[in-house]
C-alpha cells in the first residue's frame, strides 16, 4: 500500500511537471488512472521542414509539442488519444532515418528517432499502451486515418497539371491524397468526416472526380458545391501553424517507466 501511494504521488508530480511545461496555453493533463509511461525527443517531418519535438507517452494519450528555452518549456501542445493512433514502420529516407508513420484520423506525420533501438522502443511502447487500452472494450479503435502530406520541398511542379510552382502559383495539399497541387487543380471542396464532420476541405481535381463517380454509381447524381473556405483552416495539416523560431535541441535518450523499480532514467 505504501509503495502504491508513493508511485501515485510521484506519477502525479511527473504529470504536473509536463502540464506546467506547456504554460497557461496547454490543456490540463492529470486525471485519475493516467500514467506517464515515458518521454523523449523525436524529429517530426512538417510540411515545410523537419523540427525537433518533445513527446510524452501516457497510458491513454500521446502528447507532443515544440521545444523552447533549452527544453524547459514547451508550446503548441497536441494531444492524441491512443485508440486513434495507427503506426506504420518505414524504411530510412534521404533526410529522415529511423522513421515511422504516426497515423491519426485528423492528421498523419512521420517521426524519426536518433537510433534504431530508440525507434523500436517508441513503437513498442505506443503499441503496448494502445493494446492494453483497447482490451477493456470501453474504447473503439479508429478506422479512418488522414493521409500523410508530401513535404513542400519534394516537388517543384503541381502533381496534377505538372506546371511549375511560383510566387503566384502556390503549393497546396489535397486532403484526400496528400499530393502537392496548385490552386487551379484543387478548387473543389469536400467534407471528409474523419478530419472534420462539417468543414469542406480542399481536394484535388482527380480525387474530386473519383468522388463524383462514386456518388453517381451509388446515388445516380453528381451535383456538388464549391466552398471558398481558406486552405489554412483545415485541421489536418501543419499549414496553419506559425513558423516561429525554435531552439533546436540535441537528441537525448528517452526515459521509460519501469514497473518493477519506478523510472528507468532521470525523467525530471
Amino acid at each position: 500500500m505504501s509503495d502504491q501511494l508513493t508511485f501515485e504521488r510521484e506519477n502525479r508530480e511527473r504529470i504536473q511537471a509536463v502540464e506546467n511545461s506547456f504554460g497557461p496555453s496547454g490543456k490540463p493533463l492529470y486525471q485519475t488512472g493516467r500514467i506517464l509511461m515515458g518521454e523523449g525527443r523525436l524529429i517530426k517531418q512538417g510540411r515545410r521542414k523537419q523540427e525537433m519535438k518533445v513527446f510524452f507517452l501516457f497510458n491513454d494519450v500521446l502528447v507532443y509539442g515544440s521545444i523552447i528555452l533549452n527544453g524547459r518549456w514547451h508550446k503548441n501542445q497536441k494531444i492524441i488519444p491512443l485508440e486513434n493512433i495507427m503506426l506504420e514502420d518505414m524504411e530510412d529516407g534521404v533526410g529522415l532515418r529511423n522513421q515511422w508513420l504516426i497515423q491519426t484520423p485528423r492528421k498523419s506525420f512521420f517521426v524519426s528517432a536518433p537510433s534504431y533501438e530508440e525507434k523500436q522502443a517508441w513503437m513498442q511502447h505506443i503499441q503496448d499502451c494502445r493494446d492494453k487500452l483497447l482490451q477493456g472494450g470501453s474504447r473503439q479503435p479508429g478506422s479512418n486515418f488522414a493521409v500523410s502530406w508530401i513535404p513542400d520541398q519534394t516537388s517543384y511542379k503541381c502533381m496534377r497539371c505538372l506546371h511549375n510552382f511560383s510566387l503566384t502559383k502556390r503549393r497546396h495539399h489535397c486532403r484526400k491524397c496528400g499530393f502537392l497541387v496548385c490552386n487551379s487543380c484543387s478548387k473543389q471542396r469536400e467534407v471528409i468526416d474523419h478530419i472534420h464532420p462539417t468543414k469542406r476541405l480542399r481536394v484535388c481535381s482527380l480525387c474530386y472526380i473519383r468522388k463524383e463517380e462514386d456518388v453517381s454509381r451509388s446515388r445516380g447524381d453528381s451535383t456538388g458545391k464549391n466552398s471558398s473556405e481558406d486552405d489554412d483552416l483545415a485541421p489536418s495539416s501543419d499549414e496553419g501553424e506559425k513558423e516561429e523560431e525554435e531552439t533546436m535541441q540535441s537528441y537525448a535518450a528517452s526515459s521509460w517507466l519501469d514497473s518493477r523499480r519506478g523510472l528507468d532514467g532521470q525523467l525530471y
